[in-house]
């Protein structure tokens, strides 16, 4: 996970889109950790890279996820979200079958707020401290 907060660019356009995220499990469970927060951790890493998004920042709390990323700006913000909320409900219900007592892994609902260069530094230092709470 890189801090660079540098203007991206892609064939034919310059970008600097970046959203925090939060998401939570169904009912709130305190579902994610052990084996399985380290296991979203790392799809979370794989559909960055697929989606060509950069991780920021991330925070797994046993039963919610800051997630502080770069996205390309072909992607809508609720796509980003549907993108990781999507690959990693499946893989982990696949790879942990006591995920399977939820009617499903994600909420529907999530917050997403967008942040410039000036905030992404507070944000980051704002789910850094997360865990420390």
């Amino acid at each position: 996970m890189s801090m660079n907060q540098q203007y991206r660019y892609k064939e034919t356009s310059m970008f600097l889109l970046n959203y925090h995220l939060i998401f939570c499990p169904k009912r709130r469970r305190s579902v994610l950790k052990g084996p399985v927060r380290k296991r979203l951790e790392e799809i979370i890493c794989e559909v960055a890279k697929d989606i060509e998004a950069q991780v920021l920042a991330l925070e797994i709390m046993p039963d919610h996820v800051h997630l502080f990323v770069s996205a390309p700006p072909q992607m809508a913000p609720n796509q980003v979200v549907g993108r990781f909320k999507g690959a990693s409900s499946r893989i982990l219900r696949q790879e942990f079958p006591h995920l399977l007592r939820l009617p499903s892994l994600w909420t529907r609902s999530y917050f997403c707020s967008s942040a410039g260069n000036v905030s992404s530094s507070t944000i980051r230092r704002y789910i850094e401290t997360q865990s420390k709470r």
